[in-house]
C-alpha cells in the first residue's frame, strides 16, 4: 500500500458493498433461472407486483411487451423454451442508490446466446441487452420493481461445432 492510499477515503461503506453484491446476485439469479428454465425462480426476483418491460429488436416498431406480477413474468419466461439452450452472460452493472438507501436504479449489460436449429443447422442468435432496473429493498431482500429490457443489437450466426 502506498502512503497516500492509507489516507484516501473508502469508495463505498461496507453496507453499500453488501447491497451492491446483493443486487448483483438478483441479476445473476435471474439469468441462471432463465438459462435453466426456472421461470418461478426468475419471477421470485421481482416484487409481487413487479413489471417486466421487453422492447423488441432494434428498429422494431412494435410496442414493448409488458408483463406485470410474478405469474405473468413466469409465463413470459416460458417463451425461452423454443430454444435448445440459452446463456445469459452478465457484465457491467452500474448502480445508483436513491436517498434513504432502500431503492436503487441500475443498468446491467448482458450478452445472451439463444441456440436453435433451422434447416438442419444449429444457429446462435446473439443479443446485446441492457437491463434498466429499479430495485426496492423488501422483507425478501432486494427485488426488481421494474426491469426494462433493451436490445442494442442482434447477430444470427451458424454454429460450427
Amino acid at each position: 500500500m502506498h502512503d497516500d492510499e492509507a489516507d484516501s477515503p473508502a469508495l463505498y461503506t461496507s453496507g453499500e458493498l453488501r447491497d451492491r453484491s446483493e443486487l448483483r446476485d438478483v441479476v445473476q439469479i435471474y439469468a441462471h433461472g432463465a438459462d435453466r428454465r426456472k421461470p418461478d425462480l426468475v419471477a421470485s426476483m421481482f416484487t409481487p407486483e413487479g413489471r417486466l418491460v421487453i422492447h423488441r429488436d432494434p428498429g422494431s416498431t412494435e410496442p414493448p411487451a409488458v408483463r406485470t406480477g410474478r405469474a405473468e413474468i413466469a409465463k413470459a419466461l416460458t417463451s425461452l423454451d423454443r430454444y435448445l439452450a440459452t446463456t445469459h452472460l452478465i457484465a457491467n452493472q452500474l448502480v445508483a442508490f436513491e436517498p434513504g438507501g432502500d431503492r436503487a436504479n441500475a443498468e446491467t449489460y448482458c450478452t445472451a446466446h439463444h441456440i436453435y436449429e433451422s434447416c438442419g443447422v444449429r444457429r446462435d442468435r446473439v443479443m446485446s441487452i441492457r437491463y434498466l432496473d429499479t430495485f426496492v429493498r423488501t422483507d425478501e431482500g432486494w427485488r426488481i420493481e421494474t426491469r426494462t429490457l433493451h436490445c442494442d443489437w442482434v447477430e444470427d450466426r451458424p454454429l460450427t461445432a
